[in-house]
């Protein structure tokens, strides 16, 4: 070794710290590798935490409405699809009226109604044979007659 050569077994103090010898362990690029790690797992954890925006909303709503946002959700996850997941949000913030279900209600209350209210037919009377038997006695209501009409029995 001579004077002009340059010693490459001496320490570089002026080297930056992230800097190593060869086959030593790099502990920057292990912190970076780690930091990245942990960043894309957070941002992935924040997307889908938005992502289930809508469908969190929507719980108070009916299975129809609540199975359309989920479907729009998802679609819109699959396809990077913004738009859809955007009416998925619209559609989970604005309450849809049932109108099903008064409907249904409506009509069960009349069907019981009718039931009640139908009795069986009488037979009808005879026609009179003789001016004895034209003359008609005033015809006694039941008593569950008189409370359906709301009339008390004297």
């Amino acid at each position: 070794m001579s004077i002009n050569e340059p010693n490459l077994l001496m320490p570089l103090e002026h080297l930056p710290f992230f800097i190593v010898r060869p086959g030593e362990t790099d502990l920057l690029f292990i912190a970076v590798a780690i930091s990245l790690v942990l960043i894309i797992l957070g941002f992935g954890a924040l997307y889908f935490t938005i992502q289930a925006w809508p469908d969190r909303l929507a719980k108070g709503v009916g299975k129809a409405q609540l199975q359309v946002v989920g479907i729009l959700g998802l679609v819109s996850l699959l396809t990077m699809n913004n738009a859809l997941w955007i009416i998925a949000l619209v559609l989970a913030a604005i309450r849809i009226p049932d109108i099903v279900t008064p409907l249904k209600d409506i009509s069960k209350a009349l069907t019981n109604r009718s039931d009640t209210i139908a009795e069986p037919i009488k037979e009808t009377p005879k026609a009179p044979t003789n001016r004895s038997d034209s003359i008609a006695e005033p015809v006694k209501e039941t008593p569950k007659a008189l409370a359906d009409r709301g009339d008390s029995e004297e």
